[in-house]
């Protein structure tokens, strides 16, 4: 089973969509640190839709300008780079990902909408903590993207995955946890082939891949990783959406003690959460 669930799950993620060519090209653009405004509203001009789909996320309420902006180098020297990198990534994976269909494994409008939360959270607690506003965009887009694996899981799997998500519920264990035990892998092995698949790299892939596997992790990326999992922690204590795991293992001492922040952080920002995720909904409909 596990060897044809394998073949199965690497033939569906070699049919999805590829990222465009134009966003492949911006990833490779900001991680020169010398990339200009000017070099990267060069790249992404040359894909009219991909400068649509930034703009009118820039002008929406998500970010509150307070002004309409027209120009994408404008924009780029307001936000930053990384800010309209993360944009322009979060656009390209989210229109290369399949239709929202539900199946019997995950309701789809309860998975995103936690992946919202958990976003949004990240991105608070980042500005919470101090970290440079032109930065925290990484944090949204990591937390967003950070669950991708279990859609080719649910896709592929349909009724079988709902038996992890069905077994995690009445044992009282993550899905994590389910998945590994039911299907011999789990949603952050699937993701690592989607990271490998779009060639994604730096803290977006980290979280995709290391959400669950952090005890060991040595990478860079671990204040966003760490971020991540406490935002993830949150969004599945409170149901915010439903990412078939109501049971999620708490994080440990360690992560809490590395971000600096403790339950009074998440009390202070909750009402912001829910007010952010209704903003970020635009995400969902560029």
């Amino acid at each position: 089973m596990y060897d044809d669930l394998n073949n199965r799950m690497d033939k569906y993620i070699e049919n999805m969509p590829s990222l465009p060519t134009s966003v492949t090209k911006v990833l490779e653009v900001c991680n020169n640190p010398q990339t200009s405004p000017a070099d990267l509203n060069h790249v992404i001009s040359l894909d009219p839709v991909l400068v649509g789909r930034v703009l009118k996320l820039l002008n929406s309420a998500y970010y509150g300008l307070g002004q309409q902006v027209t120009s994408l180098v404008r924009a780029i020297i307001m936000l930053g780079i990384n800010t309209v990198k993360n944009l322009a990534l979060s656009t390209a994976v989210l229109g290369s990902l399949p239709a929202n269909k539900n199946t019997p494994g995950l309701n789809m409008e309860g998975f995103w909408r936690h992946s919202l939360c958990v976003g949004v959270t990240a991105k608070l607690l980042a500005k919470k903590r101090g970290i440079d506003s032109k930065q925290t965009e990484e944090y949204f887009t990591a937390g967003l993207l950070h669950d991708i694996g279990k859609i080719p899981l649910n896709a592929v799997l349909a009724s079988d995955y709902m038996i992890s998500v069905t077994a995690a519920d009445r044992e009282r264990f993550s899905l994590f946890r389910a998945e590994d035990k039911n299907l011999g892998l789990n949603h952050c092995t699937v993701g690592a082939l989607v990271v490998k698949a779009w060639k994604l790299e730096g803290p977006v892939a980290e979280a995709i891949i290391n959400h669950h596997n952090y005890a060991e992790y040595t990478g860079d990326q671990s204040d966003i990783l760490y971020s991540i999992i406490a935002a993830n922690y949150f969004a599945a204590q409170q149901e915010i959406g439903f990412s078939g795991d109501r049971f999620p293992e708490k994080p440990s001492a360690h992560i809490w003690e590395t971000l600096g922040i403790s339950d009074e952080a998440f009390e202070e920002i909750e009402k912001s959460v829910y007010d952010e995720i209704e903003k970020a909904k635009v995400f969902l409909k560029i």
